[in-house]
């Protein structure tokens, strides 16, 4: 049975020690959702919100948000990340954000990405609230990681886990 890796001995948190672990290139990608309302949704397809345009700020936020995912996430390391892309596109009864993030680094990057979405959907929510305050922020969730000990992760289409493959040793 696997444990909890930021449990030391006892009850008591402690940041994993991966001084010992490989650099390896790692890769995340998360997606988020941010549902809104008609007549909200139809301001932001022509990007006349109060504030301005929310998808490229959300973008910008959500970069930004990565780069600092150890000063949200108490146990978090800081990692040299080599490259972030947020994206934020209009659907039809809302914004669908996804993000991919890489870095060379002795353990993986899949809470930037997940960060790095849920801090670009709180910024559609921000830019958007004086239109409509029943905004919704939903399906947070880690689509893919590769690299690591633990080995490669991906979602399938219906957010179903395809299964975890391992390296071979």
């Amino acid at each position: 049975m696997k444990k909890l890796s930021h449990f030391g001995k006892g009850a008591e948190v402690a940041m994993v020690d991966v001084s010992a672990k490989a650099t390896t290139v790692r890769k995340a990608s998360a997606h988020g959702f941010v549902r809104i309302g008609p007549l909200a949704l139809e301001q932001v397809r022509g990007r006349r919100t109060p504030k301005g345009d929310p998808l490229e700020i959300a973008r910008i936020a959500g970069i930004a948000a990565a780069k600092r995912t150890s000063e949200w996430i108490p146990l978090c390391h800081p990692l040299p990340i080599t490259h972030i892309d947020v994206t934020a596109r209009l659907c039809q009864n809302g914004v669908e954000i996804t993000s991919r993030v890489t870095a060379a680094a002795q353990t993986g990057v899949e809470m930037e990405a997940l960060v790095a979405v849920a801090a670009a959907a709180l910024t559609v929510y921000d830019m958007c609230k004086a239109l409509d305050k029943s905004i919704e922020i939903t399906d947070i969730y880690l689509v893919a990681k590769t690299g690591g000990k633990s080995g490669d992760y991906r979602r399938n289409a219906q957010g179903q886990v395809r299964g975890k493959t391992q390296r071979a040793k």
